[in-house]
């Protein structure tokens, strides 16, 4: 009896010591081999460095590293729709994922964008800023910063962003295309087209 519980003692105070131990710290992104994924399979939509390619697409150069990632999985996983990106991102590993966003989010001296429709931009800076009072919708400074920055993970870099692109996800969020983001839901659904257009207008002149 005395041998077992020696033994039992001893199992426990392993695994007491497996439980309190560290755990590992993910692996480094390897920005060399996201580099050669954006040009083997992102180069053809968002350009090998994700600038300023078609409006349709977004400029990806300089996002926050989380919020690239977080939409790659879900791309991936199904939860946010996209013919397109469905397809790309479904054979990508999560170390291809975290490659591929970090090398993206490290591009750097992108052109700077500008708001095409001078008619729209006050109105556009008085929502981005200020929100919409009577319709409760929050001002789009409280989370994607005043200067467009955003908040890594969450809220993404709207700085420059194309027009078009802002726009249509906008028209996803109010018509649940797109469903991975239940606060830009709830926001876009308060909005009419005039005033989306003239959001996605003025953060393609932020600086």
């Amino acid at each position: 009896m005395k041998t077992v519980a020696i033994l039992l003692s001893s199992l426990l105070l392993a695994a007491t010591a497996y439980a309190n131990e560290p755990a590992a710290a993910p692996a480094k992104p390897d920005l060399s081999k996201g580099g050669e994924l954006s040009k083997q399979v992102c180069a053809a939509c968002h350009t090998a460095d994700g600038s300023r390619g078609s409006p349709a697409n977004p400029i990806i150069a300089g996002q926050h590293v989380e919020y690239l990632t977080k939409q790659l999985t879900e791309f991936k996983s199904g939860k946010r729709q996209s013919a397109v990106m469905n397809a790309m991102a479904a054979p990508l590993s999560e170390e291809d994922i975290r490659n591929v966003a970090a090398f993206y989010a490290g591009v750097s001296g992108v052109k700077p964008g500008f708001a095409k429709n001078k008619d729209t931009v006050a109105l556009g800076q008085k929502i981005y800023r200020g929100g919409i009072a009577e319709r409760n919708v929050p001002a789009c400074a409280g989370c994607h910063s005043p200067n467009g920055a955003g908040i890594p993970a969450q809220y993404p870099r709207l700085a420059g962003q194309h027009t078009d692109y802002v726009e249509l996800q906008m028209n996803n969020f109010r018509s649940g295309a797109r469903a991975n983001s239940p606060q830009m839901a709830a926001i876009a659904a308060k909005m009419n087209d005039k005033e989306i257009k003239a959001v996605a207008d003025y953060v393609a002149g932020l600086r």
